[in-house]
């Protein structure tokens, strides 16, 4: 019983994008729309994926194929970019010196920010940028 109730409220949630309610609008429409929704924001995900990937690399090791993906529900809104940066595992003796060292994280912290900021001032609502 519970999970049906979880999955009619994910299918209600699926009829909204960006606080729009499509629950009016011909299920064809709303499904194309969902999909344009999903496609753009795929699209914008990979791209700050790259800046970030781009502003880490030359501070330091990254894995050989840094641009992987992730079936997290969290990844996967409709119309929120979003992107997961791993940064290493306890379980790796050189990641675990990296982790527990306030310098690096300082320094990381600092290019993640980094990509951000050069990533949404091209993209600020209004000017006609992508």
């Amino acid at each position: 019983m519970r999970a049906a109730a979880r999955l009619a409220e994910a299918e209600n949630q699926a009829d909204a994008i960006a606080g729009l309610d499509l629950s009016s609008e011909p299920k064809d429409v709303a499904g194309i729309l969902i999909d344009l929704a999903r496609r753009e924001t795929k699209t914008f995900s990979l791209q700050f994926a790259q800046a970030v990937v781009g502003q880490l690399k030359p501070a330091g090791r990254l894995h050989p194929n840094p641009l992987r993906s992730a079936a997290f529900v969290v990844l996967k809104s409709p119309d929120v970019p979003s992107v997961l940066i791993e940064l290493g595992y306890v379980t790796n003796k050189a990641d675990l010196k990296s982790l527990i060292s306030p310098e690096w994280r300082d320094r990381t912290a600092d290019l993640i920010v980094q990509a951000v900021d050069r990533f949404f001032t091209t993209r600020l609502a209004g000017t006609g940028q992508n």
